[in-house]
């Protein structure tokens, strides 16, 4: 990615980025001075600065981390966290997790604050209307929104949502050579690829040091971070003209209008865009998702996934019932659709933010690939 090419172009000076995760620890040398708590409504109350698994802080670094006292750079230096916590699988304590937003209410908190992006590394295999409606309104706000397809490939390759919303940019997890992860989740909802492979994160919420890790994750907030460097340098584009320039400079071979299963459009390369100061990124009305967000999320028939597909991938509330009707610790405790997207490898700890140019490989999404 040449990261220290296109730091003389955009540091993601300007930019916010609205985190959705396990709360931002704003005390870790590479986050002082980068989150901006009191952006958000009731911080104190929601403990958004306070994270209870070290996820969520990890992801603000490889966001806007600043590499201050040894920590993580993240790619866009320049750019702010606006934290949201929420109530995960992870986060056990029914009182903590009672406290905590439901997911559709962060969402719409992160639409109506000034941050330009949503970042949301986490997700599940359920579909609900309060949060599909939380995205549509981000939309109309004028949000750019990326989300983790999952890890879970190898095994039930569920739908992921958020991921799989209509206007939200699915992501996808590559090695530092452009292959697609064993396990990153794979369907027709997966848009971009980005860097989610032996990606160094805090092992724990003691923040005393730094584990090799894998996953959708940590691509999501690449990608986020990529958004702020070309937002940076084009502050008049809108959210429709960053990500259509994302998706027409995506490393690929295959054509445009065939997609990827594995990877989308292709693997992120911000400095293509970064690079040509004159670089046209289309209407400013059109969104350059159109078709997916039309289709929605279909099989590998071409079918809309049911509602009992859904639901299989874990447990849930009763039938209509939606997570502003359940308690926070009701969802964690029942594992539904608040989960986490990290998993940890057992490579060194290599920092692929300022790594080299992506090979490109997997299929296209319609040469046969199995859609989630």
């Amino acid at each position: 990615m040449k990261a220290d090419e296109m730091w003389k172009s955009s540091t993601g000076k300007g930019v916010k980025v609205a985190v959705i995760d396990s709360g931002v620890n704003p005390h870790t040398a590479s986050l002082k001075g980068q989150v901006l708590a009191g952006e958000v409504p009731n911080a104190v109350a929601y403990k958004a600065t306070e994270d209870y698994n070290g996820h969520g802080t990890s992801m603000a670094e490889l966001i806007a981390g600043t590499g201050a006292g040894g920590g993580l750079k993240g790619l866009a230096p320049g750019a702010k966290i606006v934290p949201y916590r929420i109530a995960t699988t992870q986060l056990t304590e029914k009182e903590e997790a009672g406290k905590a937003p439901q997911v559709a209410a962060a969402i719409r908190a992160a639409a109506d604050s000034d941050a330009k992006i949503i970042s949301m590394s986490f997700g599940g295999g359920i579909d609900y209307p309060d949060r599909r409606a939380a995205v549509k309104y981000a939309q109309s706000k004028g949000k750019l929104m990326f989300a983790s397809t999952g890890n879970d490939a190898q095994t039930k390759n569920a739908i992921g949502f958020p991921a799989a919303y209509p206007y939200v940019v699915g992501v996808a997890a590559s090695d530092k050579n452009g292959t697609v992860g064993k396990f990153s989740e794979f369907g027709n909802y997966v848009d971009l690829a980005s860097p989610g492979l032996d990606v160094p994160t805090w092992c724990d919420n003691k923040f005393r040091s730094y584990c090799p890790s894998q996953g959708t994750s940590q691509a999501t907030a690449i990608a986020s971070a990529s958004a702020a460097l070309i937002w940076s340098a084009h502050p008049k584009w809108t959210a429709n003209q960053v990500l259509a320039s994302l998706i027409d400079t995506a490393g690929r071979d295959w054509a445009k209008d065939d997609p990827s299963t594995y990877l989308g459009y292709g693997l992120i390369r911000p400095r293509k865009v970064l690079e040509n100061p004159n670089f046209n990124p289309g209407p400013a009305g059109t969104d350059p998702l159109a078709k997916e967000n039309v289709t929605g999320v279909t099989d590998a028939a071409g079918n809309a996934p049911s509602a009992k597909a859904s639901a299989s991938a874990s447990p849930q509330p009763s039938k209509g019932t939606t997570d502003d009707q359940a308690p926070a610790a009701a969802t964690a405790d029942a594992s539904d659709n608040t989960t986490m997207w990290i998993a940890l490898g057992a490579a060194a700890a290599v920092l692929v933010i300022g790594g080299g140019a992506f090979a490109l490989i997997r299929s296209r999404r319609g040469a046969g690939s199995t859609h989630a």
